[in-house]
């Protein structure tokens, strides 16, 4: 029951934290989890494209929070159509994906500082082999070094909090994104460009608003069953 009560209360944290990030006054601190957020969506872009039998080139992320995962799609599994839409999908649903099993791992001390190290080293690989922009080598450094520095502590219990608090993070993000998730169209460089809800509407069927509803249903509802796992009984 006490561990059970110190769970509460560390979910009920991260989420006040969470929150108060979002605000004007903190937009200096909540900046580099932005930057992170980016990381996690251009990554399941680039992922995915790999998935489906394409190329991951590289990505940038940029100072004002935006980025790109730059990969060319073939047919050698799938039509083409669906393979954009699914790349498409992929950095929607990246981050929500990764929250999610951020959040059950944190259920236990043991895979907490796994999943940690395999952040990591995610991280660290992905640095080496695709980041290819200064705000994007930078950020990840910083996260890098501050995980480096919890696992040399070697205190379980921080280490669960920040597995947790990052799954919150990226879980949370998806859902509170929604002016891009109901966005057509956006401009980059002055260029007008599809958003990914636009591109997998462009590539399958319906529109654009249909699949950020679609993308956002299944994002609230990945963050709930994982809450629900992370509190279940053992």
């Amino acid at each position: 029951m006490k561990n059970k009560r110190l769970d509460y209360i560390i979910l009920v944290i991260a989420v006040l934290i969470f929150l108060l990030l979002q605000l004007a006054e903190f937009s200096k601190i909540q900046y580099p989890f932005r930057l992170l957020g980016t990381w996690f969506h251009e990554m399941g872009h680039g992922l995915t494209a790999l998935l489906v039998g394409g190329d991951f080139k590289y990505l940038e992320i940029y100072e004002n929070g935006g980025g790109v995962a730059y990969s060319t799609l073939n047919n050698k599994y799938l039509p083409l159509h669906i393979c954009g839409a699914l790349t498409a999908a992929g950095g929607l649903l990246g981050p929500a994906i990764s929250g999610a099993l951020l959040i059950m791992a944190a259920r236990t001390t043991k895979y907490a500082s796994i999943f940690l190290r395999v952040l990591t080293g995610v991280m660290l690989l992905s640095l080496i082999l695709w980041v290819r922009s200064y705000w994007g080598i930078v950020v990840l450094g910083i996260f890098i070094a501050s995980f480096l520095v919890i696992m040399f502590i070697k205190n379980k219990r921080v280490e669960r909090t920040t597995v947790l608090f990052l799954g919150l993070q990226c879980a949370l993000s998806t859902c509170l994104q929604l002016d891009y998730l109901f966005t057509k169209n956006f401009e980059r460089d002055g260029q007008v460009m599809n958003s990914d809800t636009q591109n997998i509407a462009a590539n399958t069927f319906g529109t654009y608003w249909m699949w950020g509803a679609f993308i956002l249903v299944i994002s609230i509802l990945m963050l709930w069953k994982s809450i629900r796992y992370y509190f279940r009984s053992s």
